[in-house]
């Protein structure tokens, strides 16, 4: 093995020199979910976003103003301070960052095994930010990831109770049996049409998860067989959507109770630094080594309108 020496100073300088690559590392710990949303990157606290709506129309001449007002329906983007404070024996961790890395071959000389070894702990946070991204639910006083914000299941469950989503608007349904792979088509089909014309026009994400879309592709395969236009097993859009709609599967939907469908540009997440708490690695103790910092982070749909957005509740 090759020999290579880390020193304390160097993993501080390179904490504080690469600051806002270390959060972008942490973020893109969640890709798998969040490359299918849109970011707000420097929301620190709360940004007020929202849709614009009025009656606006081409008529027949006349110079008299239409009636009608137009109307800004905010949605509030909160993102929240959280915090990481973790003791690592940089030996230990030298090791597993270098065993990764060792595939490289003489490239490694040139790598920032530092910024490796800080980087390789931010991706830890990341991932654990993505298992979040919907069910999370906010509590001042919790330990966890999964306490730092409201993810969008729980955003969802909120604009029901407040009357912003609901099966009169056009923006929910409750489904009424369990997906299963005897009828997984048909349900989701069932909901793509549920939806509002205008939102059926657009390029849209089901968000689901992975046992919901396995169920699909089973039952599409069963269904369907060998028919000319069924060259693949793997699905990317859900059938009759005119490739519209984008089945996503995902991790983070593990145990979540809704289905949504909407366009990327509508699935918001905002991220930000704290400058008064920087990302840095101290000595507090022998032989170990504290890695701390903070960033903000939190989710939001921009608008729940019938025309942006349908969130599917499933079957309890």
């Amino acid at each position: 093995m090759a020999s290579i020496t880390i020193t304390d100073s160097e993993l501080q300088q390179s904490a504080v020199k690469f600051q806002e690559k270390l959060l972008q590392v942490i973020v893109l710990g969640a890709a798998d979910t969040l490359k299918h949303m849109t970011p707000r990157p420097n929301t620190r606290g709360r940004l007020v976003v929202g849709e614009l709506s009025g009656n606006i129309q081409l008529e027949p001449y006349k110079t008299t103003e239409q009636s009608g007002d137009i109307a800004i329906t905010p949605r509030t983007l909160q993102t929240y301070l959280g915090s990481v404070i973790k003791n690592f024996d940089p030996n230990t961790l030298w090791n597993t960052v270098y065993g990764s890395l060792i595939t490289q071959g003489d490239a490694l000389k040139n790598t920032n095994i530092a910024l490796a070894m800080l980087s390789y702990m931010s991706a830890r946070i990341g991932e654990n930010l993505n298992n979040a991204i919907f069910t999370a639910a906010r509590n001042n006083s919790g330990t966890t990831t999964a306490t730092l914000f409201d993810g969008f299941d729980t955003i969802s469950a909120a604009d029901v109770t407040a009357g912003n989503i609901s099966a009169l608007k056009g923006n929910y349904m409750q489904l009424s049996a369990a997906i299963t792979s005897s009828n997984a088509v048909d349900a989701l089909k069932s909901i793509f049409r549920a939806a509002d014309p205008a939102l059926q026009a657009k390029n849209t994400k089901m968000f689901i998860p992975y046992s919901i879309y396995n169920a699909y592709v089973d039952d599409y395969q069963s269904s369907v067989g060998a028919a000319p236009y069924n060259r693949e097993f793997d699905k990317t859009f859900l059938e009759g959507s005119q490739n519209k709609c984008e089945l996503v599967p995902l991790a983070s939907k593990a145990g979540s109770e809704w289905i949504h469908l909407t366009p990327k540009s509508n699935a918001l997440y905002g991220y930000g630094s704290n400058p008064d708490a920087p990302i840095q690695v101290d000595r507090f103790a022998p032989f170990t080594l504290t890695f701390s910092g903070s960033m903000y982070f939190g989710v939001q749909f921009e608008s729940v309108d019938k025309s942006n957005f349908l969130g599917a509740k499933l079957a309890e």
